[in-house]
């Protein structure tokens, strides 16, 4: 809900001053990006994170360590963690302790990647009891200023009356906001860009993900992880969604790499979208 509002009062104020509406956000990285580094040395993928100059992260595991040991290991290689994606059942069943951990780690966002469905099967049945589950949690959240949001998967693009399911979710979505993946939604074949656009003050934070060119999506809300490439160097409009974030003032958009390769192409996207930002 905050960020609704500063987002208005940012449009409202560039365009009184005949200025184009730009905001730096920082890069980050999602932390999944690496999980089978980290299965092998936490410290160490930590390390490597810095190395490449990212100091913005945003996480959920702590990859078999105390969470006191890895708190200390974040602060070691000054590693912040602004956002966390946490399970459905803890926002379901104790949101509380979602909100906990976000205090724990500092976070100003906690959001949920997945609803539970049956195979390929997602109607608005577990629609509407996801958003009787975000909503609550973001209630409770918005009295601690943390910020609940639902980072769709493709599956929610389905068609439903004149537009999707995603469409009901988000005119239903009282109090909490959205994360747009920019893959998942080409995988589920809508335009992450014209989605952007369309609803300018509802995604507060970006995941960029490319597409390798042929791929073909579906609703299932799974890939070949090895179709994740380079950004810049795939289907996706990176330039043009880097440029509409930057326009709406997202502040944070994180890079998130599935594939077995994502240890060498995370430098280079954060190379190309630091190109984007001179």
């Amino acid at each position: 809900m905050r960020k609704r509002i500063f987002l208005v009062l940012f449009s409202l104020l560039t365009g009184f001053m005949g200025m184009p509406a730009l905001y730096a956000q920082e890069i980050g990285l999602q932390f999944y990006s690496l999980r089978n580094a980290f299965k092998n040395d936490v410290e160490g993928t930590l390390s490597q994170i810095q190395k490449w100059g990212i100091t913005t992260v945003e996480g959920g595991e702590t990859y078999g360590l105390p969470l006191g040991d890895f708190l200390s290991l974040l602060r070691k290689y000054e590693l912040e963690v602004v956002s966390l994606l946490l399970p459905y059942e803890m926002f379901r069943d104790n949101p509380e302790e979602a909100i906990h951990i976000a205090k724990a780690y500092g976070a100003k966002y906690i959001g949920c990647a997945w609803i539970p469905h049956r195979e390929n099967d997602f109607t608005i049945r577990e629609v509407r009891h996801a958003l009787e589950v975000f909503n609550r949690a973001g209630k409770l959240a918005d009295d601690d200023g943390i910020q609940v949001f639902y980072h769709p998967h493709g599956y929610e693009l389905r068609p439903y009356k004149t537009g999707t399911l995603l469409d009901y979710m988000i005119s239903e979505a009282s109090d909490f906001e959205f994360q747009l993946d920019v893959y998942w939604v080409r995988h589920g074949g809508q335009d992450p860009l014209a989605l952007l656009e369309q609803y300018p003050d509802r995604f507060i934070l970006m995941h960029m993900k490319d597409m390798a060119e042929g791929v073909v999506g579906d609703f299932s809300g799974h890939s070949d992880v090895r179709t994740n490439v380079v950004l810049g160097r795939g289907q996706i409009d990176i330039a043009g969604l880097m440029r509409k974030a930057s326009q709406l003032g997202i502040p944070y958009v994180f890079i998130e790499d599935e594939s077995p390769k994502s240890m060498m192409q995370i430098p280079l996207s954060l190379d190309y979208l630091k190109s984007l930002q001179k």
